[in-house]
Order: C-alpha cells, then sequence, then structure tokens
C-alpha cells in the first residue's frame, strides 16, 4: 500500500484514479488526501457545478450512482466525495462495488471511511483495484509518536533534542491532528532551521519544563527524593492536567524496562539494549543509572505500587483523593521501596 505522500505526489501531477476509498481508525492521513483532492483537481470556477459531498447518513444510492455517472460541465472532471462512509451498512455497498467495475474515468469519487475496514469489503474491493485506490490510515503505536514529531519537524526544517521529542509524545497523545496542532502553534513564530527547547514548549504548549512526566521519571531514576516529591506535590495540585491514570502507565513502561535491563545479558551493546528496551539510544544511560539505584527486587515492589495504587484511584479501598494518592505513590517509590 502506498503512502499519503505518494498518493499526494500522483495528484500534483495529475494522475487520478477513478476512485479513492480511504480508511482506517486515524483520521489524520484521511482528511489529508481527502481534503487536497478537494481543494486541488478543480479549479475555483469549475467547483460550483463540478464539486459534490455527501455523507454517509445522509446517502441515497440510487441518486449516488446517477451522480457518479454523470458527466461534468466545462470541465475535465468531476468531484464527488462521500465523507463518513463508515455509517453506511456493509450490504448496502453492493451497487457501488458495481459501479467499481466500470467507474466513469470523468469522475473523481473519494470516500471516507473513518473505521478498520472488514476482511469481507476489503476483499470484494481487492478485485477491483486497477481502478480503486485504497489507502488505510491506522493509529500510531504510542511507541511511534516522537519518531513522528521528529520526522514532521525536520520536514519543516524544525529540530529539538529526544528528550523534547518524547516530552511532547507523552503530554499530546497519539492524535495526530491535535499533534500537528500543537507543533503548529509551537513553530509559527520560529525562523526556520531554528532549534526547539524547553523554553519554547512550555511558552507555547503549556507544558512544564520542571514539572513533568519525564522529569518525574529522571528524578525517580536517579532517585531524586526532593525532586520527586515536588514534582508529586505539582501533580496532585493540577491532576486534571496530570491524571494518576495517565500517569501511571507511563511510570509502569518506565520501571518495566528497568526490569528487562537487569535481565539483559549483553549490556555493553547499545544498539542491543536500544532495541530490547525499544527506546531511543539517547535515553539508554537513563535506565543503566536507574538499574543502579533499584534493584530487581526493588523494581518488583515498585511495579506492585502501581498496580495498588491504580485499584485506589478507581476507589477500591480507599477514601483519599486522588492528588493525595499521587503524593503518596511517589513518596513510596522514592523513599520506601
Amino acid at each position: 500500500m502506498r503512502s499519503a505522500a505518494d498518493i499526494i505526489k500522483d495528484i500534483q501531477k495529475k494522475i487520478y484514479f477513478p476512485v479513492y476509498f480511504l480508511a482506517g481508525d486515524e483520521p489524520y492521513y484521511i482528511n489529508k488526501i481527502s481534503a487536497y483532492i478537494e481543494n486541488n483537481v478543480l479549479e475555483e470556477d469549475e467547483k460550483e457545478f463540478n464539486s459534490t459531498i455527501i455523507y454517509g447518513r445522509d446517502v441515497n444510492m440510487q441518486s449516488l450512482i446517477s451522480k457518479l455517472k454523470s458527466f461534468p460541465m466545462m470541465s475535465n472532471y468531476q468531484l464527488v466525495i462521500l465523507k463518513n462512509a463508515q455509517d453506511i451498512q456493509e450490504k448496502d455497498f453492493e451497487p457501488l462495488l458495481k459501479y467499481f467495475s466500470q467507474p466513469l474515468s470523468s469522475t473523481i469519487f473519494v470516500i471516507s471511511f473513518h473505521k478498520k475496514i472488514g476482511k469481507r469489503l476489503k476483499t470484494k474491493l481487492d478485485a477491483y483495484d486497477k481502478n480503486i485506490e485504497f489507502f488505510e490510515s491506522l493509529k500510531l503505536k504510542d511507541s511511534k509518536v516522537a519518531e513522528w514529531i521528529k520526522s514532521y519537524l525536520q520536514k519543516r526544517s524544525y529540530s529539538c533534542s529526544p528528550k523534547i521529542e518524547q516530552i511532547l509524545a507523552d503530554y499530546l497523545g497519539n492524535d495526530l491532528e491535535k499533534i500537528e496542532n500543537e507543533l503548529q502553534k509551537l513553530t509559527i513564530n520560529m525562523e526556520k532551521g531554528q532549534s526547539i527547547n524547553m523554553d519554547d514548549v512550555e511558552a507555547n504548549i503549556g507544558i512544564s519544563k520542571n514539572f513533568n512526566i519525564f522529569e518525574l521519571q529522571s528524578a525517580l531514576a536517579i532517585r531524586n527524593r526532593v525532586k520527586a516529591i515536588q514534582i508529586a506535590h505539582y501533580f496532585a495540585a493540577n491532576t486534571k492536567e496530570h491524571s494518576i491514570f495517565s500517569m501511571i502507565p507511563m511510570m509502569f513502561s518506565f520501571f518495566s524496562k528497568i526490569l528487562i535491563y537487569h535481565q539483559l545479558k549483553d549490556k555493553n551493546n547499545r544498539s542491543n539494549v536500544a532495541k530490547e528496551l525499544k527506546i531511543n539510544p539517547y535515553f539508554i544511560s537513563e535506565y543503566q543509572n536507574a538499574a543502579t539505584k533499584y534493584s530487581i527486587p526493588q523494581v518488583l515492589n515498585v511495579i506492585k505500587l502501581f498496580r495498588e495504587y491504580d485499584m485506589k484511584a478507581k476507589g477500591v479501598n480507599n477514601q483519599f483523593p486522588e492528588g493525595e494518592l499521587i503524593k503518596e505513590l511517589i513518596y513510596k517509590i522514592v523513599v520506601l521501596s
């Protein structure tokens, strides 16, 4: 399957498919391709009579097929965009499948299907692959978000450290449209070629350079009690932005990797360590340091604490507010474990 960038490059060269079937649970690339086609295939004076947008919940298949088979007016192409096609029952796609076998070359038909496509429907589409540009847009794994941010910034002539990439990834999650919006806010007043620092991030996105989950992990890794407890108090006072439910999975992942590091046979091979821990080599030293501060039994105790406080946060055997649980958890990790 070709990438969104490859599809857009062909469209720029005026190489068109009669049908673009854009499916998947990540709307970012679906919307990018659909919007590019909508904005660039037809000239402005052609759009009034030759551009049609239909929504899945409102579609009448007979009317849609009739529209697809009609000819453009004073233009080489007509454009038909079917949005939210996931709202259509699979059985109701049958009339479209017949159209896919012999689509009109002067009609460009774009289908936005915002969920994973079923195997049966995909098999049927494969029968007409010469007429259909099928693109599947899948949710980006959390472990790949920092890499995506790096690539996005590099393509626009910006850079930042792996630490900042990871801080942004941890804070923003894996919603690519949200990430793009925040990165645009971050770079809008920056010159091309400029390197982004934490002052920029704090000023434009609102992530504190001193009180964030990454700084908490770093403090815990070296058992810096004062700093860890300071950050815990900050999180406790700002639980809307620093929920224990987002904090625990990140720290669980961090300590799980410390456990894996302890059990590696070859700790001197950096590429192997990075591969086994599934991290950027930039962060290896943090895990090396943490392994000297937490023995295997201590790591296991910390992981046990995460499970205990996850249950408490959900209301099991607990009467304390979320902020108090955060402070108590961090204190037990850094002092008692």
